[in-house]
């Protein structure tokens, strides 16, 4: 089985403010993180395509205590990009000690934060962030 988009790709492209997912050429859907089959259908029938980075938070949930390489506390997000698939990230500008479920709904962008390695990663890692619109 082949990985049409691996990490490295996914990540630089991230560093470049472009979100990338896959698109089944099966069924049409979309795949998000990078997987090596379609979520909707299991085809391995996909090409890497950009996606618009935007979308809506679904849920939340604030962490008060984080894991390696993170401070609390922070708010992450179950956000339904507009293609369809769901991704989860750290959702910025919010107050974590009082945000309210009047997030759920809300637009957003997805931008990215680089983390240093820990322990079990085999080097840098990425995070996605989500930035309210409006």
């Amino acid at each position: 089985m082949e990985y049409k988009l691996i990490f490295n790709k996914y990540r630089d492209a991230l560093k470049e403010n472009k979100l990338l997912g896959l698109k089944c050429n099966q069924c049409g859907a979309y795949t998000a993180p990078p997987k090596p089959i379609c979520s909707a259908c299991s085809s391995e029938d996909m090409e890497i395509v950009p996606l618009s980075g935007k979308g809506e938070i679904q849920t939340f949930t604030t962490i008060f205590v984080p894991p390696e390489g993170f401070e609390a506390p922070f708010v992450v997000a179950m956000v339904k990009l507009d293609e369809g698939p769901w991704v989860m990230g750290n959702v910025e500008g919010v107050d974590p000690n009082s945000v309210t479920m009047d997030i759920i709904g809300c637009r957003v962008t997805v931008g990215y934060k680089e983390l240093p390695a820990d322990k079990i990663s085999a080097g840098e890692r990425i995070a996605l962030t989500f930035s309210l619109v409006g």
